[in-house]
């Protein structure tokens, strides 16, 4: 057993945010499961993930970092984030750098310097934190797939977070045809986690991507960014 965050989302259905703060807040206001700031591939820096964690309340958020750097995972979780997406994990031995990186001493190496009391927030303490707090690591290439079981099993290791995208593109194959079943490969994730009790998180980018995915066992699923949910809104428009 491998996690130890005591995370359970409201709904394991959660909206993808690229745009930035004032997007993030107006979908915080339809209570989705969960919201994750796109800081590697999306319109969010270290000022506008701030500016975020400050404005939206009720709602968990996660950060996906642009890489694993113990700073920039801290400044996320400083200023408020529930836990951190952390790309481009290939080997345990990763894995367990990504999970110290969240947590303070003596579980990790996270340097404490929390941003609530500067937002008249309550305090929370270490041991508190490092309970709540959410590492999830991002299996995306082969070797990563290759070396699942091992990051799976690794100390501190709260969620998978699988990206199809490059994942796909790493194993050479169609992205739908890896969603639909492909050779197996995303069910091997699930296994792994299920087997290690670390929850098997996905990005799917459609609800219909998003009901396949969650019916290969994916728990936490990014069902929809708020940039395609923009989009839908105004086509409705007629």
């Amino acid at each position: 057993m491998t996690r130890t965050t005591t995370w359970t989302p409201t709904s394991g259905t959660g909206v993808w945010s690229l745009l930035g703060a004032a997007a993030a807040e107006a979908v915080s206001h339809g209570s989705p499961g969960w919201i994750g700031l796109d800081a590697q591939h999306g319109f969010y820096d270290d000022r506008s993930v701030r500016d975020t964690l400050h404005a939206v309340t009720g709602v968990d958020v996660l950060v996906r970092v642009r890489s694993l750097d113990a700073g920039e995972i801290g400044r996320a979780l400083d200023a408020g984030a529930r836990g951190v997406v952390i790309p481009m994990i290939e080997s345990a031995e990763a894995a367990a750098r990504a999970a110290s990186a969240v947590r303070y001493p003596p579980a990790g190496s996270r340097s404490w310097g929390p941003f609530a009391p500067y937002w008249g927030r309550a305090e929370v303490g270490v041991e508190q934190a490092n309970r709540q707090v959410v590492c999830g690591v991002m299996v995306e290439t082969r070797l990563g797939l290759d070396n699942v079981e091992e990051i799976a099993a690794t100390p501190g290791v709260d969620m998978i977070f699988v990206g199809p995208y490059d994942l796909a593109l790493s194993l050479g194959v169609a992205l739908d045809d890896l969603v639909a079943g492909g050779k197996g490969e995303l069910r091997s994730v699930v296994s792994a986690c299920r087997a290690n009790n670390v929850i098997p998180g996905v990005y799917a980018g459609s609800p219909a991507r998003a009901r396949q995915l969650a019916g290969t066992g994916f728990e936490v699923v990014a069902a929809r960014s708020d940039r395609d949910l923009l989009i839908d809104g105004v086509a409705t428009l007629g």
